[in-house]
Order: structure tokens, then sequence, then C-alpha cells
């Protein structure tokens, strides 16, 4: 498979997204009802992210990098604020057309996986592309295209109670690729995965976002993902208090 070729089958709504800005936090505050009070999560953040960057929100639990990742993948919403994807403002977009921004431009990557069991791993990478208007023979030349570049071609007929964790995760992945999306975000990936199968994954996210120019984001706190990451943004208490090239 050639890098390039699957790099310019992104899919035509995003072509004039890349190589520019493609997230805008703006004074972002996002508060969460706790009792007769709130809780606040995040407090005034603001950060540009641009096409191309391997970046983590870093942070130790209750510092709001979930909650950040969240809003930016458009799965909450800001209290105050703005936080702008792909030219979109998260916080007045409808739910059908939140849907429709994480269905055709975001991919996502949990710790857990979220492999739907009954399902062979070639099913759960095409399931994503059921929803767009695609050919059978598109979806089928894109599931094992993506398949064979993390490395589970002869998996295709497997089921995820057959595969390892970071089987497993490498399928999550490949279900995230499929889209072509300019932008991916990965809640602690490797967090159920031991050493070895985390750098695998690591190095396999790593040369996806080298050679497909794609965008990832993460929320962790695992030094072994930090240990990859090209931008580092550390939160506390809501806050960044630190944002490192």
């Amino acid at each position: 498979m050639n890098n390039k070729d699957l790099y310019n089958q992104s899919s035509p709504s995003l072509g004039g997204v890349r190589g520019g800005t493609i997230v805008e936090v703006k004074n972002l505050v996002k508060k969460f009802p706790v009792g007769t009070g709130f809780f606040t999560a995040l407090n005034g953040v603001d950060l540009t992210f641009t096409e191309g960057e391997f970046t983590g929100l870093v942070g130790p639990s209750g510092s709001g990098k979930t909650t950040l990742l969240n809003i930016i993948g458009s799965l909450d919403t800001p209290s105050e604020g703005e936080v702008i994807v792909l030219s979109k403002s998260v916080g007045t977009l409808s739910a059908k057309q939140a849907a429709q921004l994480r269905k055709e431009e975001l991919g996502f990557i949990f710790q857990n996986y979220n492999l739907l069991p009954v399902y062979t791993v070639y099913e759960n990478v095409e399931f994503p592309l059921l929803l767009l208007n695609m050919s059978s023979d598109e979806r089928k030349k894109r599931v094992l295209e993506t398949l064979e570049w993390v490395g589970l071609s002869d998996k295709v007929n497997s089921r995820p109670a057959q595969l390892s964790g970071g089987e497993c995760q490498r399928v999550a992945i490949a279900r995230a690729m499929v889209k072509r999306p300019v932008l991916v975000l990965a809640d602690e990936p490797t967090a159920n995965l031991d050493s070895v199968n985390s750098h695998n994954i690591l190095k396999t996210m790593l040369k996806l976002n080298e050679e497909l120019k794609t965008s990832f984001i993460f929320a962790t706190h695992d030094e072994k993902v930090i240990g990859y990451l090209k931008r580092i943004i550390r939160l506390q208490d809501g806050k960044v208090v630190e944002d490192s090239f």
C-alpha cells in the first residue's frame, strides 16, 4: 500500500481543513452540578491545535484532561467560552450536527476498546463506514487497507474474544482511522496494555501521524505515552500550567 495513496483517499469534505488550525479553545469553562453548587472542571483554558499534531493533555485524575477531550470531540459542551473544531463551534451545534461532526470528521480511541463482541475484526472496522454514503466495494477497500496498515490482515475474520489486548487496541485504531479523519482523540489508549503492547500501539499511531498527517490528541497520565508526544499540555485543577513542544 502506498502511503501517499492512503493519505489522498481522505474524504473530500476534509480537504480544505488540512494544513491549518483545526481546534481553537477560547476561555473555556466547564462546570458540573454537585449538590447545591458546581464543580469547575475547566477554568479559562485557551489553546490552539494545528493539523498534524501529536499532542497530549497530561495531568492527574481530576485535572480536566478528559473533560477537555470530550468537549473537543463534541461529546460535551462548554459552560462558558468557545471551542471551535474544524470550523464548527461545538457549543452551538445541535445533537444531530454534533453527531454528524463525529461521524464524518473525527476518530475516537478509548482505553476499553469498545469493540462489538459479536462482530468480526472486519465488521468492527467497517462499522463507521456504514454510516457514510460509501459503496460496498469502497468500504471493503478501505477496511482491508487499514487493517494492513495496523498489521491485522490475518485477523479479519476473528472476533474480539480471540484477540490479545494489543490486537484489540489495534482494531480500535483501525476503526478510528478507516474514515481518514483529520483528528483522532485518544483517551488513555494504553491503560489496559502491558509495556510491549503499549509501545507497539504508540509506534503505530505515531507512524499514522507522520505519514498520513493525521492529528492526534491524547488524554493521558501514562509516562509511556508522554515519551512519544511532540507537544505536552499539562493541566492542573482545570487550568493549563504548561504547554511545551
